[in-house]
């Protein structure tokens, strides 16, 4: 089709080394004078230069049929238009792009888009201040595993083998072993502790327990605590009485008040459980609080002297006293939640409110 386009016009195809060298030095000199505004325009020379019929993609199909003898002058009149054209394409559209960038009506003085920052979690907060607390009356924070065998979460604490919590109904035990399991309660870290360190003890173990339980407003399979251990010699239920008014006006006010009521846990002898007035309706009653005017946070009581002899501290020497609390019922209390499912489904709309409490 070429061949029909140049014979048009009276020529035969540049095939001799003077016609091809002229035709190049044209385009030499069409290239060098190529200039553009427009992307559109850009692409419109490319491909008429380097087009499926374009005028350098020719000149190399030609360049088959030249002599061989002419090939090594033409070749490289052929290489430096070729290498022209790409240079001056390039050049064109990387000047065009920068032009874009300078013309945008962009004012790089003015302050950037705001970046909201983050917020704790309430469980987080909630954890981290109950630390504070108990870390003002010389609790130090002791931690242990999450997967732990019998010993470290029943057996050590005085649980009998019949008991309930050893089901499957409240425990998750690992199939494969059915003495290890994942820990209900931070208890088993008190246990560490009692085995390794000899009496003063005074610890917190805040952790992640789990229990097998159906997930409602109320409870959740996954939950925190934070759980307390004093043993010393001569503490008595009165220290324990006084630590935890401390902690419960430290937490929810100084107008707080405290209740204890006789309960039965097998770590514990006496033991007990504590409501605080409700922090809401301020003890009058009101919903959250079942018109009772209190609400239960923890249980407590004197360490079972059983359990300091299976860690070997002698009862007749030392007492003690344990308590413990779920960190996601004290979230729920302080800062008026009544599902404790939101503390789990990660709403940015929800934890936003808690901006505020960092």
């Amino acid at each position: 089709m070429e061949t029909k386009r140049l014979r048009d016009q009276g020529t035969e195809r540049p095939r001799d080394r003077e016609t091809m060298i002229e035709k190049i030095r044209q385009l030499v000199a069409e290239v060098e004078a190529f200039a553009a505004v427009t992307p559109e325009q850009v692409e419109e020379f490319r491909v008429k230069l380097f087009g499926k019929k374009g005028d350098i993609t020719l000149l190399f199909e030609q360049f088959k049929e030249v002599a061989p003898q002419e090939k090594r002058v033409i070749g490289q009149e052929l290489n430096v238009l070729k290498n022209l054209a790409f240079n001056k394409i390039k050049d064109i559209q990387e000047q065009l792009k920068k032009n874009v960038k300078a013309d945008t009506n962009l004012d790089l003085s003015l302050p950037g888009d705001p970046v909201q920052l983050g917020s704790r979690h309430p469980v987080s907060l909630a954890r981290n201040q109950i630390i504070d607390i108990f870390n003002r009356l010389g609790f130090v924070i002791s931690t242990g595993p999450e997967i732990e065998d019998d010993w470290h979460v029943f057996s050590a604490l005085n649980f009998p083998p019949e008991h309930p919590a050893r089901d499957m109904q409240d425990t998750f035990f690992i199939e494969r072993d059915p003495d290890i399991l994942l820990r209900t309660h931070t208890s088993s870290v008190q246990v560490r502790v009692m085995e390794k360190q000899k009496p003063p003890i005074r610890t917190i173990s805040p952790g992640r327990v789990f229990r097998n339980e159906a997930i409602s407003a109320r409870s959740h399979c996954i939950f925190h605590q934070v759980e307390g251990l004093y043993i010393d010699r001569n503490v008595s239920f009165a220290d324990l009485k006084q630590t935890l008014l401390f902690f419960a006006k430290e937490m929810f006010g100084p107008d707080t008040q405290i209740r204890l009521r006789p309960s039965f846990f097998p770590f514990t002898e006496p033991s007990a459980e504590m409501d605080v007035s409700c922090t809401i309706c301020g003890g009058k009653g009101c919903a959250l609080c079942k018109h009772t005017g209190w609400l239960e946070i923890l249980g407590c009581g004197m360490v079972d002297p059983n359990v300091l002899e299976n860690v070997g501290i002698d009862s007749q020497e030392y007492t003690g006293f344990a308590f413990g609390m779920g960190i996601e019922r004290i979230a729920l209390l302080k800062y008026g939640i009544k599902d404790i499912r939101l503390l789990f489904e990660n709403d940015v709309r929800f934890l936003r409110q808690f901006s505020s409490a960092l």
